[in-house]
C-alpha cells in the first residue's frame, strides 16, 4: 500500500469518525439533582432508559451532552430520562412528551435542546383526572407475588353489564405494564384506553360477550428482569418464569375463585406490547393449557431470541392457540423479520393455520403507547370475538373449602362430564358434575394438571396447578 493512499484511507476515517451528531442540553429544569445522570432513550438502544452506552456527560459548564455513535443513522425518535420511565422529562405543565424527532445524516452537528421538565418533579402540575372509566377498579395496590417475593398493583375491567347480568360469565385477558392500560394519571407516555376501547365495542354491538381485562403494573427497575425468562448480557431479564408461574398459579386462580370467569383455556389470553409481547409469547408455550389467545404488539424479541427460538422448539404451541402479532414497519431494523420469524416457527412447529396466525404492519407505526392503543381494538376482535361454538362455557376455581373445586356450567339444569389427567395423560378423576358440583382434589399430589369438561356437544380444557 502506498503512503498516499495510507494516508487517504486515515483521512476518510478521521472524517467519518469525526462526522457525528452531538446532543447539548442547554437548559434543565431548577428541580433537576444536582449531579444527576441524564440518559438519553431511543429505538437506537431499544428504550433503554437507563442505558450506560448511552449516559450524558456533564460538562464543567454545568451543561450536559452526549456524542452518538458513528452507527445511529437515518431518522430517529427519542427522550431524555433520568434513569426510569418514571423521570423521563415533560413539558412544562408535566404533561407526557411526544417522542423527540432528529434525522443523523452523516454530517457533524450539535443539535442544542431543552428539557422543561421531569414527570416526577410535580413543577406546574396540576390535579390529573383519571381517565379509566367507572367499571374499571384496583383490586391491590399491594397484591401479593410469592414467586418474586413481591408485592404489585392490579387492576380489572369488569364489561358494562357485569353487574345487571348476574348469572353472566366472561372471557379474561391478562396484560401487562398495568400503568399504562386504563388510566393517564398513571401511564408513564400515554394510555391504552382499553377500557373505553371495549366499553365502545359493546356499545356497538361488535362484542356481545364482554370479557374481563386484568393488568399487572410493571416493576419499574424489574420489569426488564420480570418481562423476560432469559438474561440479556447488557440489560438483565432471568425472572420471567417467575413472573409467568406468578400469573398462572397466583393470579389467575384468585380472578376465576372471585370474580365470574370462564376459566377454560378456550377463553383466556394473555397480550401485551414490547417487553410485554416477548413475556405473552413465552408465557403460551409454558402454559399452553391456561392461554389460547396471545396479542404481540411490537414484540421485543431481540432481547433474547436465540433462547426463545430454542425454547419454542422444545415447547411447541397447543393446537388451536391464537397469535395475533402487529408493529410498524420501521421500529427498528430486527422487528418485523423477527416478528415473522417467530410466526413461521409457530406454524412449523407447532403446525399452527393461518386461522391461528395474524401478522399485520403499519407504515406509520411507532414504537409508542398511542400505537398500541390505536392497535389493540383489532386485535381484541380478532383474538375474542372470533367463533368458539365448540368451547363449553363453565369455570373450574378452587372453592371456599380447602381441597375441593368448584364447578359453573352455562345452566343450572346442565351436566357434563370432568376429567382430571397428568401431564403425562394418566387419567387421574373422572366423574359426572353439575353447575355448583365440588369435586374432591385433596389426594392429588401437588403439580400440574390438565382438566377436561364435556357435556353432548361441547368441551372444554384448562390446566389445573395443584401448590
Amino acid at each position: 500500500m502506498t503512503r498516499c493512499l495510507l494516508i487517504l484511507i486515515l483521512g476518510f476515517i478521521a472524517v467519518r469518525g469525526g462526522a457525528q451528531t452531538t446532543f447539548r442540553i442547554t437548559t434543565l429544569p431548577a428541580s433537576t439533582p444536582a449531579k444527576s445522570t441524564l440518559y438519553m432513550v431511543g429505538g437506537f438502544n431499544k428504550w433503554n432508559p437507563a442505558d450506560s452506552a448511552y449516559a450524558l456527560t456533564l460538562n464543567q459548564d454545568g451543561r450536559y451532552q452526549i456524542t452518538l455513535p458513528a452507527s445511529v443513522q437515518g431518522p430517529i425518535e427519542f427522550k431524555f430520562t433520568r434513569g426510569t420511565w418514571g423521570t423521563v422529562e415533560t413539558d412544562n405543565q408535566n404533561n407526557d412528551l411526544s417522542n423527540r424527532q432528529y434525522v443523523v445524516t452523516g454530517t457533524a452537528a450539535v443539535v442544542e435542546v431543552t428539557v422543561e421538565n421531569w414527570k416526577d418533579s410535580g413543577k406546574g402540575k396540576v390535579e390529573c383526572q383519571s381517565t379509566r372509566q367507572a367499571n374499571v377498579r384496583v383490586i391491590s395496590t399491594r397484591f401479593a407475588m410469592p414467586q418474586l417475593n413481591r408485592t404489585r398493583r392490579v387492576w380489572v375491567y369488569l364489561p358494562p353489564d357485569y353487574e345487571t347480568a348476574p348469572t353472566k360469565r366472561y372471557p379474561v385477558l391478562y396484560m401487562h405494564d398495568g400503568q399504562n392500560v386504563f388510566d393517564a394519571c398513571t401511564s408513564f407516555s400515554g394510555e391504552w384506553e382499553v377500557d373505553e376501547a371495549l366499553n365502545k365495542l359493546q356499545q356497538q354491538g361488535l362484542d356481545a360477550r364482554g370479557s374481563i381485562v386484568v393488568a399487572v403494573d410493571n416493576g419499574g427497575a424489574e420489569r426488564l428482569n420480570e418481562l423476560s425468562p432469559w438474561r440479556n448480557p447488557e440489560y438483565g431479564g432471568g425472572q420471567g418464569a417467575a413472573y409467568v408461574d406468578f400469573m398462572a398459579r397466583t393470579l389467575k386462580p384468585y380472578i376465576d375463585a372471585t370474580y365470574r370467569t370462564l376459566s377454560g383455556r378456550e377463553f383466556t389470553g394473555m397480550a401485551g406490547s414490547s417487553m410485554g409481547g416477548l413475556i405473552s409469547t413465552y408465557a403460551a408455550l409454558r402454559y399452553p393449557a391456561v392461554y389460547s389467545k396471545v396479542g404481540v404488539l411490537s414484540p421485543a424479541f431481540w432481547f433474547a431470541k436465540d433462547s426463545l427460538f430454542n425454547y419454542l422448539q422444545q415447547h411447541p404451541p397447543q393446537l388451536d392457540t391464537r397469535f395475533y402479532f402487529v408493529s410498524g414497519t420501521t421500529e427498528s431494523e430486527t422487528m418485523v423479520p423477527l416478528m415473522q420469524a417467530v410466526r413461521d416457527s409457530l406454524s412449523r412447529v407447532g403446525k399452527l393455520t393461518g386461522n391461528d396466525l395474524h401478522l399485520t404492519t403499519a407504515t406509520d407505526g411507532k414504537h409508542a403507547e398511542w400505537f398500541w392503543q390505536r392497535e389493540f381494538p383489532a386485535a381484541y376482535q380478532w383474538l375474542y370475538t372470533s367463533a368458539t361454538a365448540d368451547a363449553l362455557a363453565y369455570s373450574v376455581y378452587r372453592g371456599k373449602t380447602a381441597g375441593y373445586l368448584t364447578v359453573q356450567l352455562p345452566a343450572t339444569g346442565a351436566r357434563a362430564r370432568l376429567e382430571v389427567r397428568s401431564i403425562q395423560g394418566q387419567r387421574v378423576i373422572r366423574q359426572r358434575v353439575h353447575s355448583g358440583s365440588q369435586v374432591d382434589v385433596r389426594r392429588l399430589p401437588k403439580g400440574s394438571y390438565v382438566l377436561r369438561l364435556a357435556s353432548k356437544q361441547q368441551t372444554g380444557e384448562q390446566g389445573l396447578l395443584l401448590e
